[in-house]
């Protein structure tokens, strides 16, 4: 009786098993809501692939440096009264920068010009004149000595007539005739009086045109337009001359440096474009190459290429690291898609379009990438359309086109 109540139990829990594992789905074992989804398409936005006429050109990297970078230093000793610039200053041609206390400077162009006034006076000129002109036959010194030459040569002129007429003695006429020659000899003197005091003329002259250009001197002037790049030297340091006062650098143009593998140094050319971007800005800056290196690099085969790059506004820096594409060709066609249309996957690179309703893979090799399109080189034809953004998409499935 115990084994056939057992047995009676085994069969009910059976039925109830049996009962609760019934289901309205089919065999297959998907739901309705999977069968739905499998049927309603996916939206999608497409675009065409774009066909346009781009430049072919080697893309290198390079750093921008200024075209020109001086130290400036004053040329005279003195303290420094006055700076008017700091980092990154802009300054033009000829601005006044730095300024060394004048008071010393100016003490010595008024010594300098009195001294020049004394040695004027000397020649019988005026002190005030421009004019250092002067003939030595003119001046009281040579007009004196000239006298006394003249009176002595007279003199001896009556000794020898009174000589020849035997009313005076040999002496005499030797002693006017000595005379005559110490007269000679005077005049000379005050010849070469005069020209040294020419020379002194011409050095006070000299000593007011340095003291003035001292003067000059302690004022520092910019030599180039620009921006500073260091300043260092402060108000209230005695500097000597030549101490660095502050560096300036060129902005506008500015030169780029590029090493250019070997196997593309033959397309570059003077005078081709530059494309030239740099990190953290998308601007696309226009330049030229403006010179090449006459040799290859033998340590890492490549070719020196300057570039100039025009930054009249002072967006680009000297020392930037940039990116650029020298254009070695012109009129080139292409195709082109967004860059959220393309898709990586273990190194593959691809691309959805549609066809008849379904989505299609397209395996694809991409080139340059301009802004937010990317060139297809192999793969797609233009006017393709290709899916934009098609996230986890996968090749045959159900789509339906945004408007």
């Amino acid at each position: 009786m115990r084994i056939r109540m057992i047995g009676y139990f085994l069969i009910v829990m059976a039925m109830f098993i049996a009962t609760g594992c019934e289901s309205d789905y089919p065999a297959t074992g998907a739901s309705p809501r999977a069968d739905r989804e499998a049927v309603t398409p996916r939206l999608v936005h497409v675009v065409p692939a774009a066909q346009d006429m781009v430049a072919r050109g080697t893309v290198v990297t390079g750093t921008l440096a200024a075209e020109d970078q001086v130290v400036l230093s004053f040329k005279v000793d003195g303290r420094l009264s006055e700076i008017t610039v700091d980092l990154g200053s802009r300054v033009r041609k000829g601005q006044t920068i730095a300024q060394l206390d004048p008071t010393d400077f100016r003490l010595r162009v008024r010594q300098a010009e009195a001294a020049l006034q004394q040695a004027r006076a000397r020649l019988g000129l005026s002190p005030d004149g421009t004019d250092d002109r002067v003939n030595p036959e003119h001046t009281p010194l040579v007009h004196q000595s000239r006298a006394m030459l003249d009176e002595a040569r007279r003199s001896r002129d009556r000794m020898v007539m009174l000589w020849e007429r035997q009313l005076i003695a040999r002496a005499e006429l030797d002693a006017a005739t000595s005379a005559l020659q110490v007269a000679e000899g005077r005049y000379q003197d005050t010849i070469e009086e005069v020209r040294n005091r020419q020379a002194v003329l011409a050095e006070r002259r000299s000593e007011v045109a340095i003291t003035r250009q001292q003067l000059q001197d302690s004022e520092l002037k910019a030599t180039l337009d620009g921006a500073v790049r260091q300043r260092q030297a402060s108000a209230g340091e005695y500097l000597a001359a030549g101490s660095p006062i502050v560096t300036l650098v060129r902005l506008h143009p500015l030169r780029l440096r590029l090493a250019v593998p070997e196997r593309m140094a033959a397309d570059v050319r003077i005078g081709q474009p530059v494309n030239v971007t740099v990190e953290g800005d998308r601007t696309v800056y226009r330049g030229q190459v403006a010179r090449l290196s006459p040799a290859i690099s033998e340590e890492d085969r490549t070719l020196l290429v300057e570039a100039e790059v025009p930054n009249e506004h002072g967006q680009l820096r000297p020392g930037a690291f940039a990116e650029a594409e020298i254009v070695t060709q012109a009129g080139e066609r292409a195709v082109f898609v967004p860059a959220s249309s393309i898709v990586t996957f273990a190194g593959i690179e691809k691309v959805m379009t549609v066809r008849d309703g379904l989505s299609v893979e397209k395996r694809v090799q991409t080139g340059r990438r301009l802004g937010e399109r990317v060139e297809i080189i192999e793969g797609l034809k233009p006017e393709e359309l290709v899916v934009v953004e098609p996230g986890n998409l996968v090749g045959g499935q159900t789509v339906t086109l945004s408007p």
